[in-house]
């Protein structure tokens, strides 16, 4: 937890750069009170929300880093790192902290706001100097090799450089050539894109011209492009102002958070989306997930971060605020950047159970979190743990296909005794060219001494295969037709061929199961689990199902013998209960055999499902058994589905009772 002091010296930073009052709450601990000081940066958790529809996603390849800390990265003794950025060999670190040691010194280093060091042996860069008198929010590179810096800051090397200098980076020299200048208020974030230099952050004049909280400007001369006029303002409450920015690879989608409701005189609460294509516009593209106040009301705004994937195809926005009636509120939120229109809903929503997420960094198609929270996938809890949380400590890293977090659990512990142990505020997560950078405001990373500041790198790291349900046209289906035993049966899409008895000694006790890869994943009855069954994972090879092991312990609360038929498809698992007139799904991540802790209804007309007894997917078709022991298919877009186009493959009173909940589909 922050003490008092903490939360003061806080309230006392954010009031010197943004002169604004500031808002208090004593209903939650000191550290929500911390955030609730900051008029500016706000943190939460939230409810759950059903997706806004299928988005046509299929798995993909991803590449963690590894989760174990490079040992040779720099230390900072006090205040936070707030930004990176690399040019050449040497990474430039920018934050609030005022010393600064390389790894394994013994004595600090004097360096207020901002320093350098050599990415390889971590060295810290004497010849680079500079010297600020305010923290440094934003670094960025500019084409022609300039560091470009943002900040709180009123001078630099005793000249008034504004909030936003460029400086040469072998000296920290500022580049008396390049022309930015911001007026005052707070330069939050810079992002390169080309030759283009977006600037967000609390201010309305750049370089001499009216701009409010948003601005472009020539990152070689930091001359202000006054065909980019998008302006932002109106609070929610206490000052306004743009905290978080991403511009797509390619250019032409811009998304802002922050603390405001219009933009260009259009109703935007606290998000917009820019067409940079031509000349940029406010695009048709709003959502009413971030309009509800959170529970928190000292929380002026909750929309913290956001993050483009690496193809620009989506992106993702992460909030604090507590929880809210709707409201994406200390939630993690994918949207598509290609679609347009009003109340935009997120392609999947991961909510935390009432903890902070503060910065997000997509990359390597991993959606990377960090914050204040104890718990992901934990819609169900509420300030503790709720049914399908899973632990993480402040770090972690989710599937985009599903949000659903992968196997990387580093956490923010392993502060020493005597330093902080547990910040309010990842500041941030950035992709460099070996690994992935950290920065916060406590001394623990990965169960060792970091102090402000870490690097998972990218060597060490794993690949996570991209794992879906069996795509061949044709194969077999296996079907229960007793304790152990099941039969087999070829199967092109529409054609069964003649059954053949397949003895599978280790498929036991069992009901639904589905393919997913090279497993088999299954619902097998033990009166010692926790709900009477649970979800076993066996190898699935050469047509034998083998020793099956428990899923996840983190699993334990869902009871999959409740399951009439189950498949996997795109990263949901779809299932059926006996009796029940609806087509159920959840989210589940096979790296980890994990199950998502919501449950979800697909819309569906003209079939029974309380009748389905065992599915399986099958060529972009459900096929599936009956109570009454036929067989038979219907079309699957992963939206809907419409019964009337349902076929009938096998007559109840065929050579193969097909009523078993044990159905699954198989290329062996």
């Amino acid at each position: 937890m922050v003490g008092n002091v903490r939360a003061e010296q806080a309230t006392h930073d954010l009031t010197s750069f943004l002169g604004a009052p500031v808002l208090h709450r004593t209903s939650r601990p000191v550290w929500r009170r911390w955030f609730a000081a900051l008029a500016a940066p706000v943190l939460a958790v939230g409810l759950l929300a059903a997706p806004a529809h299928a988005a046509d996603l299929t798995p993909v390849t991803s590449t963690l880093t590894s989760a174990n800390p490079a040992d040779n990265i720099p230390h900072a003794q006090d205040g936070d790192t707030k930004a990176f950025a690399e040019i050449g060999s040497t990474v430039y670190v920018g934050g609030s902290f005022t010393s600064v040691k390389a790894a394994g010194a013994t004595s600090w280093t004097s360096r207020n706001y901002l320093f350098a060091y050599d990415r390889t042996s971590g060295a810290l860069k004497a010849d680079f100097s500079p010297t600020l008198d305010g923290a440094v929010h934003a670094l960025a590179a500019s084409p022609d090799g300039k560091l470009i810096v943002g900040g709180a800051f009123k001078n630099v090397n005793g000249v008034s450089r504004k909030n936003l200098v460029a400086l040469d980076p072998a000296t920290g020299a500022t580049v008396a050539s390049w022309v930015g200048r911001s007026d005052g208020g707070l330069v939050r974030r810079t992002v390169v894109v080309g030759n283009k230099l977006y600037i967000a952050g609390a201010f309305h004049w750049v370089n001499g011209t009216e701009h409010s909280l948003l601005a472009r400007l020539d990152a070689t001369t930091g001359a202000i492009d006054p065909s980019f006029q998008i302006d932002a303002s109106v609070a929610r409450a206490s000052s306004e102002l743009v905290w978080g920015l991403a511009v797509a690879p390619d250019g032409k989608t811009l998304v802002a958070v922050g603390n405001f409701t219009e933009v260009n005189g259009q109703p935007r609460n606290q998000v917009v989306v820019v067409d940079l294509d031509g000349t940029p516009t406010v695009a048709n593209w709003s959502t009413q997930r971030y309009v509800a106040p959170c529970y928190s009301g000292s929380f002026p705004f909750y929309a913290r971060d956001v993050d483009f994937s690496d193809d620009g195809t989506y992106f993702v926005i992460i909030a604090d605020g507590g929880r809210g009636d709707g409201a994406y509120c200390d939630a993690i939120a994918r949207f598509e950047t290609a679609d347009r229109g009003t109340a935009m809903d997120a392609t999947w929503v991961n909510y935390t159970g009432t903890d902070s997420v503060t910065s997000v960094e997509v990359a390597d198609n991993v959606v990377y979190v960090g914050g204040h929270f104890r718990w992901l996938s934990n819609a169900n809890g509420n300030d503790s743990a709720g049914s399908g949380a899973i632990n993480r400590f402040g770090l972690g890293a989710l599937d985009p296909i599903n949000g659903l977090p992968l196997v990387w659990n580093p956490t923010r512990s392993g502060a020493p005794a005597g330093t902080t142990t547990w910040g309010p505020i990842m500041w941030e997560l950035w992709r460099g060219s070996t690994g992935l950078y950290a920065g916060f405001d406590s001394d623990g990373l990965g169960n060792e001494y970091h102090g402000r500041l870490g690097l998972f790198p990218l060597a060490g790291g794993r690949t996570v295969a991209a794992t879906n349900a069996p795509t061949a046209s044709s194969g077999y289906l296996y079907v229960g037709t007793g304790n152990g035993q099941t039969a087999k049966v070829s199967f092109n899409g529409s054609t069964l061929g003649a059954p053949v008895a397949s003895a599978q000694a280790n498929l036991t006790a069992a009901g639904a199961a589905f393919s997913v890869g090279n497993k088999l994943y299954w619902s097998k009855t033990d009166p010692t689990a926790a709900g009477g069954s649970y979800l076993g994972v066996s190898m699935f090879t050469g047509g034998t199902v083998g020793a099956p092991w428990v899923s996840s312990g983190y699993n334990d609360w869902f009871n999959p013998a409740t399951m009439a038929g189950a498949f996997y498809l795109d990263g949901r698992m779809y299932y059926t209960k006996a009796g029940t007139n609806k087509l159920f799904y959840r989210y589940l991540e096979p790296d980890g055999y994990i199950v998502g802790c919501t449950e979800f209804t697909l819309p569906s007309v003209g079939l029974n499902w309380g009748n389905v007894r065992g599915m399986a997917w099958v060529d972009g078709k459900i096929v599936y058994g009956n109570t009454n022991g036929s067989l038979r298919a219907v079309p699957f877009d992963e939206t809907a589905v419409d019964g009337a186009a349902s076929v009938e493959i096998a007559p109840a009173g065929g050579g193969v009772d097909w009523s078993s909940r044990t159905l699954f589909f198989a290329t062996s």
